[in-house]
């Protein structure tokens, strides 16, 4: 484990290795904060409330490795290349982020050097030590209110271009009619959220899933338990039918 990285549950022997690109909140002190007050450094903008612990939730679960960035996303975002304007973004719905402002070729590839790469390598080590067979599942929260209008959407199911994993694990939706879950929102490939996935997963021929969860329903760890149990309705039934390359008839 490094600053920006930690991995949890390393000799998991499970398929499934999780990542989770918004784990932490931190924003380490030679960043003074980046500007930000008090309630925005530690609002939605600068991490995902509750995907830590519905990560470790699932971790226990399936008994999979979680590699979890340390380091606020409004530091670096991990789940962003270094050429995106989101992966240092200068802002963030509505909040401005001072500490991102101007920033130097050098400062970029400083943040780059320390928290990006770091976490790329880990889930690398990961992933090549893990098998063939292994399946990328990223873990997410959402805000409920996204520049002022609610969003209805429960529990998101995104993919890019390798769609086996959703598509099983939809065919299981029905079993949570009390929840609207949906494919690719409240955000989609072409917004840009899918590059661990494509650069993890895909590269790797590995069938994966991000997963997005409103955040208010991650508030507590009751929370946590409920939506991790019926997550693992739709991804247990769904790891059954896949096998990287085919999927089983």
């Amino acid at each position: 484990m490094t600053e920006a990285v930690e991995i949890l549950n390393a000799e998991g022997k499970g398929r499934v290795v999780i990542l989770c690109e918004h784990a932490s909140s931190h924003i380490p002190p030679q960043y003074d904060n980046l500007g930000l007050s008090a309630a925005d450094s530690v609002s939605h903008a600068a991490w995902d409330p509750g995907a830590r612990d519905l990560s470790l939730f699932l971790s226990r679960a399936l008994d999979a490795p979680v590699v979890a960035s340390r380091i606020s996303r409004l530091v670096y975002d991990c789940n962003r290349p270094p050429e995106a304007p989101g992966a240092m973004t200068e802002r963030s719905e509505v909040i401005d982020v001072p500490g991102n402002r101007g920033l130097s070729a050098e400062d970029r590839q400083a943040r780059v050097r320390t928290v990006y790469k770091p976490f790329c390598d880990a889930v690398g080590n990961v992933l090549d030590s893990h098998g063939t067979d292994t399946v990328v599942v990223t873990v997410h929260s959402f805000t409920p209110i996204y520049f002022g209008k609610p969003r209805s959407v429960e529990i998101g199911l995104l993919h890019d271009s390798d769609s086996r994993l959703v598509d099983e694990m939809l065919d299981h939706a029905g079993s949570l009619s009390h929840r609207r879950v949906a494919r690719n929102e409240p955000y989609g490939p072409e917004d840009g959220v899918t590059h661990s996935l494509q650069i993890h997963a895909l590269n790797r021929g590995f069938a994966n899933v991000m997963i997005e969860v409103r955040n208010d329903l991650l508030s507590t760890p009751e929370d946590i338990d409920e939506i991790g149990q019926e997550l693992l309705s739709l991804l247990l039934p769904a790891l059954e039918k896949i096998t990287n390359g085919e999927t089983v008839s």
